[in-house]
């Protein structure tokens, strides 16, 4: 019995020593004991990453998430649509002028060419341009030219020819002898015709016949004789033709009376044309006369701009040379039109347009003949018109538009374009004066888009 109980006994006992020390030696085996089994350290490792892993992993995560985040914002950004750099412009009130340009040249009103009035040779001129004349002044002096050079054949038949004309001198010299003496027996005839007649020994008409025979006779020495006035100045020709100094001048003393060429008008010598001795032709220009006080402006104008001027209307002269513009006024449209082809080869109907400078002849007394101006010529004016540049207005079918800044987007408006010239636009809209309004839109800009201005 007691042994029983003592194995009851000592099994209740054996059970809970058995804890304890089981209890001791897990306490006494991190500190004293050593190390514990491989086995169970695995266990201990293994247990305790499978609750902490998903909290180590989880701060990857909401930084990856954050990245992508970021960089979705920054494409966005990239990919939006930015505003458009304008350049922005008012809309204003103000004078249009639309005119017409041209380049234009001076020229006298009235200009005289002085020419030769006959061939001879010319003495040198001693005027210089811009020399002063009065009307009637000797301008330039012509000399009788002398003749033309003989070579030996023509000479040669120059002096038979003058041999020739001798004979017949002396051939008509006979005729006259000849003349002479049937001029005297028809006399002498006459008188024995007349005495007898007297004394009744012949007719009366045997008396007449006489008479008439020595009228006959008369007449026949006087064609006798001017036969040898003719012979004679025949020969003194071809003698003058020969008579010649040693120099091979003409030694007629006409040859030495000069033609004097004078100014028909009182004015400036503009250009000498024939400045040194020449041998000239009758009509050749000599001079150039005018006054350059009467100056006038040639412009020629496209037809279709020439029909928008009137004579009167005002011009302005500029690029002339002077410092400020000179006021000219339109005196003639001609009523004739001209082709002309322009630098680029296109055939263009032009007009003359002539002007007065009414400006003082003080102030551009240095402007001379075929002087360049630039002339400007007003066709349309506007005192209060509403203006923008031309660069802002664009066509848009039939019609044209502009681009208004509207809150940072542009806007587009149909306008109705009056007219224009190389700067501004002259238009028709509601919009009120101070607006801004697009310059050089680009072909990109829409209707809408956001737009910000261009920074200078």
């Amino acid at each position: 019995m007691n042994n029983k109980g003592d194995k009851d006994m000592g099994a209740d006992t054996s059970q809970p020593q058995g804890t304890g020390a089981g209890r001791e030696t897990g306490s006494t085996s991190g500190s004293e004991a050593g190390p514990l089994p491989s086995s169970a350290q695995a266990t201990t490792t293994a247990s305790r990453p499978g609750k902490l892993g998903w909290l180590g992993q989880r701060p990857k995560r909401w930084l990856w998430a954050a990245i992508i985040l970021a960089l979705a914002g920054l494409l966005a950004w990239l990919l939006a649509p930015r505003p458009l750099e304008v350049e922005l412009v008012q809309l204003r009130v103000g004078r249009f002028e639309r005119s017409v340009e041209e380049d234009g040249k001076t020229r006298l009103r009235e200009r005289y060419v002085v020419s030769a009035p006959v061939a001879g040779s010319l003495g040198r001129v001693s005027l210089r341009e811009g020399d002063g004349v009065s009307r009637g002044q000797v301008i330039a002096q012509l000399w009788p030219a002398a003749p033309a050079l003989l070579d030996e054949r023509r000479l040669r038949e120059q002096r038979e020819q003058a041999a020739a004309m001798e004979a017949n001198v002396q051939r008509a010299q006979a005729a006259v002898a000849r003349a002479e003496a049937a001029l005297a027996q028809a006399e002498v005839d006459q008188r024995r015709s007349e005495s007898l007649a007297a004394r009744g020994f012949v007719s009366n008409s045997q008396t007449d016949s006489a008479r008439t025979t020595t009228l006959l006779r008369q007449r026949e020495l006087e064609v006798a004789q001017q036969d040898l006035h003719g012979a004679r100045h025949q020969l003194e020709q071809l003698r003058i033709a020969l008579r010649r100094d040693a120099a091979g001048i003409a030694t007629d003393p006409l040859a030495q009376q000069p033609t004097a060429v004078r100014a028909p008008v009182a004015g400036r010598v503009l250009r000498v044309r024939q400045e040194s001795e020449a041998v000239v032709a009758a009509g050749t220009p000599l001079l150039d006369l005018g006054d350059p006080a009467q100056m006038e402006v040639l412009v020629d104008l496209l037809t279709e701009d020439a029909a928008q001027v009137r004579p009167g209307t005002p011009a302005r002269l500029s690029q002339w040379g002077g410092d400020a513009s000179l006021a000219a006024r339109v005196r003639l449209v001609e009523p004739s039109a001209f082709t002309k082809v322009s630098a680029l080869g296109v055939e263009e109907q032009r007009v003359h347009v002539l002007l007065d400078i009414v400006a003082p002849h003080n102030t551009w007394r240095t402007l001379g003949d075929q002087f360049r101006v630039d002339v400007q010529i007003p066709l349309q004016t506007e005192p209060q018109a509403t203006l923008v540049p031309v660069s802002a207005v664009f066509p848009v079918g039939s019609r044209s538009a502009l681009f208004v800044a509207d809150g940072g987007r542009a806007r587009q408006v149909e306008v109705a374009l009056v007219a224009r010239n190389a700067s501004d636009a002259w238009i028709r809209s509601a919009l009120p004066p101070g607006s801004a309004v697009v310059a050089y839109p680009p072909a990109s800009l829409k209707d809408g888009q956001r737009i910000r201005p261009l920074k200078r």
